[in-house]
């Protein structure tokens, strides 16, 4: 069977839909499919405990990076509810900890002289007001052609900001600005996500990692999506729906060429759909399988855990509440030694002990996620993210489950080791008695969401603009969504500033199908 179109989407996660709904609301003709039962990729929310009454943001879970003009151009009604703490940092071993209150100045002061970093106060301000200039100079292009590195040094307007962090490892500059050892990981830990770094590699992919966290939106700021993160891509594929594009689930791509992309149903009978554009809105690897090439391997780095728990559980800092500390991120054995130590461990193939991980609790911020039961009950949300786990650590695993089962395990005595309580005492129980957890691995990613070594990325980030020498002479290289296959763009996050919960490799992908036509 054939059918034809202006173009066909392959992928269904948040940024397929985002390119689809652009692309539609054009008139253009199309067809977005997606292999999976349900559209939205890793931006779903799912009844992760067996009807316990919890519907967590599954895969990813907070929202930084997703433009304002997105949300307007598609007129998408999402709330995101800002965190007024920024994080809480046990003192690893200690009964204090360091809390960043944004409504409290003179509490965060407070706070850097109890765990012994009272010098580090105001350099941490300044430190902050300078990545707050680079975030300002560089947000604003993410919805533009891309600039090249000059453009971007000559807005920045300051050399040496632009040498700090776009030039030297992070860890020179971490080293240099701050004295206390957990002072230096809080910052440090926005460098690590799904990143397997050290602080000074020598390729910088911890600076890009670190960028990417503190530019969403002009502010840094990471905001509870209200409903869950199933809200972003339900929203996304109820606007191209309704602006006419096909949206297809259980449809496997097998194939693509110029063209167009031969795909198998849940039947296994194969189709064929033609069309100008195919936008690949899946990760760049698995297009490269399809066309017979193997590139070099790619790398996911953490364990996702998600805990449904009858309350907060108790800290060992008697004069900080529960919902202060998990009202912001919650850094365990996130130090910045720890962090480098972990790394070193993970490099040699063993897994890091204490697991560095940080928290966050979507149910102080939006209850609405909860069953009404629960929330008379107290009940809150857990979702734990560690760092230096790379997917490496489960090369020659007996069975996924032994693997999953050990990491879990790891997560949870490394959040135990912080708190006045073990966290199991307060997680809730299904009604077989088995713990309300609920562990997602890198392979489990790859498996569920075919992103290759658990790449919650798709593929190594890349600096969100062009080099001086690169050739911007198509749409798709203007638009940093340019294969090495004709007549394929990438629509997801493998394009040149596709990472987090964006939308902008749908976003781009679509203005470069606009202005080629």
């Amino acid at each position: 069977m054939s059918t034809s179109h202006d173009v066909v989407i392959v992928g269904g996660g948040h940024n397929g839909l985002a390119a689809a709904a652009y692309l539609a609301r054009e008139g253009l003709s199309v067809l977005l499919l997606e292999r999976q039962d349900e559209l939205g990729g890793a931006t779903v929310s799912a009844d992760a405990f067996d009807g316990m009454g919890a519907r967590l943001s599954r895969y990813s879970y907070l929202v930084s990076l997703l433009p304002q003009r997105i949300v307007e151009d598609l007129g998408l009604r999402l709330r995101l509810a800002r965190r007024r703490y920024s994080s809480y940092t046990p003192v690893p071993g200690g009964d204090v900890g360091l809390l960043v209150d944004r409504g409290d100045a003179g509490a965060t002061s407070r706070s850097f002289a109890a765990v012994g970093a009272a010098g580090d106060l105001e350099p941490w301000t300044r430190y902050y007001g300078r990545t707050g200039r680079l975030a300002r100079a560089v947000w604003p292009t993410m919805t533009e052609p891309l600039l090249r590195r000059s453009e971007i040094v000559a807005r920045l307007g300051d050399p040496i900001l632009a040498e700090d962090f776009l030039e030297r490892p992070l860890g020179e500059v971490v080293e240099g600005t701050f004295e206390h050892d957990l002072v230096r990981g809080v910052v440090l830990t926005d460098a690590l996500i799904s990143t397997f770094a050290s602080a000074h590699e020598a390729d910088l992919r911890q600076n890009v990692c670190f960028l990417y966290h503190v530019v969403g939106g002009g502010t840094g700021d990471w905001d509870v999506p209200v409903g869950g993160m199933g809200e972003v891509s339900g929203q996304l594929a109820a606007v191209a729906r309704r602006a006419g594009a096909e949206l297809r689930t259980g449809a496997t791509v097998v194939g693509v060429e110029q063209g167009g992309v031969t795909w198998t149903d849940d039947a296994g009978m194969s189709h064929r759909a033609t069309a100008r554009d195919v936008l690949w809105a899946a990760a760049p690897a698995v297009l490269d399988g399809l066309m017979g090439r193997e590139g070099e391997r790619v790398e996911g780095a953490q364990v996702k855990v998600n805990l449904l728990l009858s309350r907060l559980p108790r800290l060992r800092e008697q004069g900080v509440a529960p919902e202060a500390a998990f009202g912001g991120t919650f850094h365990i054995n996130e130090t910045y030694s720890q962090l480098e130590t972990a790394y070193g461990e993970a490099l040699a193939g063993r897994v890091p002990a204490p697991m560095p991980a940080e928290i966050y609790c979507h149910s102080i911020s939006d209850a609405s996620i909860l069953s009404p039961g629960l929330r008379e009950r107290g009940a809150h949300t857990l979702t734990v993210f560690t760092l230096q786990t790379p997917d490496r650590l489960l090369d020659g695993a007996e069975s996924l489950d032994g693997a999953r089962a050990d990491l879990e395990r790891a997560v949870l005595d490394s959040l135990s080791s912080v708190l006045a309580e073990p966290i199991e005492d307060v997680v809730l129980r299904r009604p077989d008695g088995s713990l309300c957890v609920e562990t997602r691995t890198t392979r489990d990613l790859q498996d569920a969401l075919a992103m290759p070594g658990g790449n919650i990325f798709h593929a190594p980030l890349t600096w969100p603009w062009a080099e001086d020498d690169d050739p911007l002479d198509t749409a798709a290289r203007r638009w940093g969504v340019d294969t090495a296959y004709p007549g394929v763009l990438l629509a997801g996050a493998g394009s040149r500033r596709g990472g987090g919960v964006s939308a902008l490799g749908g976003y781009h992908a679509a203005r470069a199908v606009l202005e080629s036509r």
